[in-house]
């Protein structure tokens, strides 16, 4: 056979590839213009280590000279990576379990049982002495556009008419108040509510909050698509912003605390403080231990504050703490239909928004970060007992919280009192420009969030007012941790 007569060669599998026809060009176009799930993840995470780059070089510059460098040089040092981490880890990985199906998911060994497509919710809130504002906050309540909710209000033998307007309130809009003869405490309070708590999800608000309409629609939402979420905190800001200075730097702290860290202590599903102003339980989740809340001691004494950090640490720790509590309370009726323990995930829904009567003066807030800090070295004793077996990622992240906290007032020390006191002002310069720089780091994060938001400047100023006065409030909570009352005023 001579060359005319040989059939023509078939071009080669890639050499076809290599020019794409018009069906191809159009595909091509289409993935650039919509990138993947995956693309788009990719691309976020590279934004948020550029964003990160200038934090990362002096980082990098200051580590090369770490044998060298003294202790509380170190310290900053830690405490400027662990900044940088957790807001890459914040930026980069967290999703909105409201918003769609989270790309990260328990193995299919792991067994949740899936809650109804609209599950029925009782809608908790224990009030005592809250005339101004309890109309507020249960009108908003009501106004939820969430189904199937039941509203209870547990006035906890309240003295100052606030019992006249929830029966007002009672009669219009439906709901249903228990009335307590004696005062019990807001957790005791709490329990008494859950009693009538026979539905499939268990939410609770406080009392000087208001909510958005959809704010516990869009975390029965995250629960229901995720069956492996035993719990979900919402979003919180202040409410009392034209207050003042002090209401608007707590303001910007508080989108911080939970844009931030608890964004990503919820990218590894282990957020460790479902916050009081919305938080939304599964019932099978929390049920078998409510009576170990209502009944915690610690130190000798009753814990009597409403700690969250503490029913959170229920959640997240019952597959290795949840029978020895069952056992401990038998005889409860809460612990009668027994639920199986689970290594539940913990989350953070950003988009269910809630606001809180912050305090507006010093006094009531510095009782408040009392409180705060009781409730913290209180559960520091439970959660931090297996909080390392959830993993290296959100065990990283909890005990180092733990660790800047409990530095704070040591540092405080040293360079407010020891430097001054032997010349070392130089150190104490230092000091403040870290705290600042830290600051100013979470102020540009604020920013980024809220473009055109000029209150971003507020975040370094409470930095250092964090720094030079609430560092020393840590000794003192622990001195005074037996003593409790129950106490919400924040004017």
């Amino acid at each position: 056979m001579n060359a005319l007569q040989r059939p023509a060669a078939r071009p080669r599998p890639s050499a076809r590839r290599s020019v794409p026809g018009p069906r191809g060009l159009r595909e091509l176009k289409r993935r650039v213009a919509s990138p993947g799930p995956a693309t788009a993840h990719g691309v976020r995470r590279l934004l948020v280590l550029l964003c990160l780059m200038p934090l990362l070089v002096v980082l990098a510059h200051h580590a090369a000279r770490l044998p060298r460098l003294n202790l509380p040089v170190c310290y900053g040092l830690v405490v400027l990576a662990g900044t940088i981490a957790m807001l890459y880890i914040a930026y980069s990985r967290y999703e909105d379990p409201a918003e769609g199906e989270l790309r990260v998911r328990p193995s299919p060994k792991e067994s949740f049982p899936p809650l109804s497509a609209e599950p029925t919710v009782t809608f908790l809130l224990a009030v005592k002495d809250e005339v101004d504002g309890i109309e507020a906050c249960v009108r908003s309540m009501a106004a939820s556009d969430c189904p199937g909710v039941r509203i209870v209000v547990v006035d906890d033998h309240s003295q100052d008419g606030t019992g006249d307007v929830l029966r007002g309130l009672e009669d219009e809009l439906g709901i249903t108040v228990i009335r307590l003869d004696a005062n019990v405490g807001k957790k005791n309070a709490l329990v008494r509510g859950c009693e009538l708590a026979d539905t499939e999800i268990i939410a609770f608000t406080d009392s000087d909050c208001v909510l958005a309409p959809d704010a516990l629609r869009r975390c029965v939402r995250a629960l229901v698509t995720h069956p492996e979420l035993g719990a979900v905190s919402g979003h919180c800001r202040a409410l009392n912003t034209a207050s003042g200075f002090l209401a608007r730097a707590q303001d910007v702290w508080y989108e911080g605390q939970f844009r931030v860290s608890k964004a990503a202590e919820a990218s590894f599903g282990s957020v460790t403080c479902v916050s009081g102003p919305l938080a939304v339980f599964r019932r099978d989740a929390v049920y078998n231990y409510l009576p170990a809340w209502a009944a915690d001691r610690f130190m000798g004494a009753p814990f009597r504050f409403a700690t969250d950090r503490q029913l959170t640490g229920y959640v997240l720790g019952q597959a290795w703490r949840g029978e020895a509590l069952k056992r401990r309370h038998a005889g409860s009726p809460f612990v009668a239909e027994d639920f199986a323990v689970r290594r539940w995930r913990v989350g953070y829904v950003r988009s269910a928004k809630v606001w809180t009567d912050v305090p507006a003066r010093l006094g009531p807030l510095l009782r408040q970060q009392v409180r705060w800090k009781k409730s913290f070295i209180r559960n520091l004793f439970f959660t931090g007992s297996f909080m390392w077996r959830r993993g290296p990622g959100p065990a990283a992240l909890f005990y180092g919280h733990v660790l800047w906290v409990l530095a704070a007032p040591v540092m405080a020390f040293r360079h407010l009192v020891w430097a001054p006191a032997h010349g070392a002002l130089l150190l104490t310069l230092l000091y403040f420009c870290g705290v600042v720089l830290k600051g100013c780091v979470w102020g540009l994060a604020y920013r980024i969030d809220h473009p055109g938001d000029t209150n971003w400047r507020y975040r370094p100023l409470m930095s250092l007012f964090s720094a030079v006065l609430l560092a020393w409030l840590l000794p003192y909570s622990l001195l005074t941790v037996r003593r409790g009352v129950w106490s919400r005023g924040a004017a």
